[in-house]
């Protein structure tokens, strides 16, 4: 067994350790702790808020424990709600419905049709066989990155990660092969380039993530809370704009740490575009599958899109913009584009059409959606409880009463940052998310900066192997050892959070929505 195949099972066991301890404390100690909290008189709250404040306690500790499934979880809260008389079930389980719900669910689709025909790799192959890239291995590097990043922007981080994973293994198969050549041996497990091209393959997962509202469920779901909470809706187009602006200088910031710390030695990689035009030959010609879907993607693309091109052309208070608004949605956009599919025929003599039923099922990460449903539902009770209002005035009343934007941005930034580096980042979202509006709102600042802020901090999981998918899938090549991973990690995200996430949301978004 090599040096990094031990490093990597220690650190499997170490980790494997922890998760028992933590999810054993977190089985017995969560349900101790909400007794104790609901047996404890708190001043200023209704019984139903008190009610909910110890369950709220109970789901927190859950999610970060994980001593059951965190779906799971996401349902056992508004389940107590109901048996312990908090709401009625109707109230509960409404936010189970919510529109949010079916757009993420229309994009899943649309995503699981690009990769059942190939799309996805039909455009990593094209965008790295392009002229600028050739063989030259910065080049390479930063098409690989872009890749992943654009892709992710639509397909799930992990299902990019899933694709580009393979690809980059190629890659380096080419250098070991070119070294051979030259009668030069090297080890790709100690071989910095290598350990750079993966760090850059899950980042960019992860950061593309960030540029449209379904790229992540952080997006979605603080796009949940703003419109249930507070009624403010955000369209896809404006996302778009604070996201793309977020992703390029997150890219920059990544692309610049990584080339400086894992630079190739060499200046040509021979065989790296041969390796890839033949992936991309192997592909063959466009199919009528592909075509179908590429169409669908674009009509689901058009109508999320035109609502802002409206708005730009005949201003927001146009009758045509709200008439549009009124009849095409954003989940009514991702089902259209998401429907056609089943639709379109690829053969209709034997009535096969372009997506089967049993592949969009596959596709639909339905724990993602249990636990975007739950944390909506929680968030809404907090709400109508007053038990939000509460804690808002608790945690403003903390900060001296009258906290600046730039503080509310920061301190709620970092606490998602963190949370998701240690537990899932949609479960960090769902705790911090309600919170962070609440308490916005009792200091009487716009609540929009904030939730952004926190939907981007919650993408930039870079330090551990469990922070995100990626981040596990390239870990387990062997090329990339954890002291490198956490170092690189700390650094992006230090550097990120300070100069792109606290001041994209405060001059940036304030600006917008001013």
């Amino acid at each position: 067994m090599d040096k990094m195949s031990k490093e990597a099972l220690a650190v499997k066991r170490a980790e494997q350790a922890f998760d028992r301890k933590r999810r054993t404390i977190g089985l017995f100690g969560g349900p101790i702790l909400a007794l104790l909290v609901f047996l404890t008189p708190i001043a200023g709250l209704t019984l139903a808020a008190h009610k909910l404040l110890a369950i709220m306690v109970l789901v927190a500790l859950w999610w970060i424990t994980e001593p059951v499934p965190i779906p799971v979880t996401s349902l056992i809260g508004p389940t107590l709600a109901v048996v312990t008389g908090v709401v009625p079930v109707s109230t509960a389980f409404a936010a189970f419905a919510n529109p949010m719900i079916f757009l993420f669910m229309g994009g899943f689709i649309l995503a699981k049709a690009m990769m059942t025909h190939g799309l996805d790799k039909r455009f990593a192959y094209w965008l790295l066989s392009r002229s600028w890239v050739g063989s030259n291995p910065k080049r390479i590097f930063l098409a690989v990155g872009l890749a992943a990043a654009l892709c992710s922007g639509w397909v799930s981080n992990t299902a990019t990660a899933a694709m580009m994973f393979p690809i980059c293994l190629g890659l380096l198969t080419s250098i070991k092969e070119m070294f051979a050549a030259n009668g030069r041996t090297i080890d790709l497990h100690e071989y910095k380039y290598a350990t750079g091209l993966m760090l850059m393959t899950a980042y960019s997962c992860s950061i593309g993530g960030v540029l449209t509202p379904i790229g992540t469920p952080p997006n979605l779901i603080m796009l949940g809370f703003l419109d249930q909470m507070c009624d403010i809706h955000v369209s896809f187009f404006e996302w778009m704009t604070w996201g793309f602006i977020a992703m390029v200088v997150y890219f920059l910031i990544a692309a610049f740490v990584l080339s400086r710390m894992f630079p190739a030695d060499v200046e040509r990689i021979e065989g790296a575009d041969t390796f890839i035009k033949n992936k991309l030959a192997e592909l063959g010609g466009w199919t009528l599958a592909q075509k179908n879907t590429l169409f669908c993607f674009i009509v689901a693309v058009t109508l999320w899109v035109t609502p802002g091109i409206l708005s730009i052309a005949l201003g927001s208070t146009d009758p045509t913009l709200k008439l549009y608004n009124k009849l095409f949605p954003e989940a009514v956009a991702a089902m259209a584009g998401a429907l056609i599919l089943f639709i379109l025929p690829v053969n209709f003599e034997k009535r096969q059409f372009t997506l089967k039923w049993q592949e969009a099922m596959e596709g639909i990460e339905w724990g993602t959606l249990i636990l975007f449903g739950g944390g909506l539902a929680m968030g809404g009770m907090m709400y109508k409880t007053g038990l939000s209002q509460w804690v808002g005035d608790l945690i403003v009343s903390s900060m001296g009463g009258s906290p600046s934007q730039i503080g509310m941005v920061a301190i709620f930034s970092v606490m998602a940052l963190l949370l998701s580096e240690l537990t899932s980042h949609t479960a960090a979202t769902n705790m911090i998310g309600p919170l962070a509006i609440t308490a916005a709102v009792s200091a009487g600042l716009s609540p929009i900066p904030v939730s952004v802020g926190i939907a981007l901090s919650a993408s930039l999981g870079f330090m551990l192997p469990v922070s995100t998918p990626p981040n596990a899938i390239v870990y387990a090549s062997g090329y990339i050892p954890i002291t490198k991973m956490i170092h690189t990690g700390v650094i992006i995200d230090v550097v990120g959070i300070a100069c792109v996430t606290i001041p994209l949301v405060i001059y940036f978004v304030s600006w917008v929505v001013g």
